[in-house]
């Protein structure tokens, strides 16, 4: 079965810095376009950050535009999500996902289990 595995994940303070990870196996990865979608508790899961298959095009929400880059590694099958100046707001578990390049999770065929990251204020 195709699988997606993230990991970085943590509990950092306000204005730190955390780097996830999401690796792909039993799938061409460079076929998919790959997205990271958040969901705090009580909360809808939400569009972060998606990138092409070819790495070239990166998206954002505008929340986190700035602070949060998305990039990936074909090679490895990883893609990869680096996130400064971090808030409360931004806590959340965080989702990777493969399929169709955009920002709602209809788009995305793949998802992994998540992973948690906490900002304290």
């Amino acid at each position: 079965q195709v699988q997606l595995v993230e990991s970085g994940g943590g509990l950092v303070q306000a204005g730190g810095s955390l780097r996830l990870s999401c690796t792909a196996s039993r799938l061409t990865f460079s076929n998919y376009a790959m997205g990271w979608f958040r969901q705090a508790p009580g909360k809808e899961r939400e569009f972060v950050a998606t990138i092409s298959r070819s790495g070239l095009t990166p998206l954002y929400q505008d929340s986190v535009k700035g602070r949060f880059t998305i990039s990936r590694d074909n090679t490895e099958n990883t893609v990869y999500l680096q996130m400064n100046s971090l808030k409360p707001e931004d806590t959340a578990v965080y989702y990777c996902a493969a399929g169709t390049f955009g920002t709602t999770s209809a788009m995305y065929t793949y998802w992994g289990q998540g992973t948690q990251v906490t900002v304290s204020s």
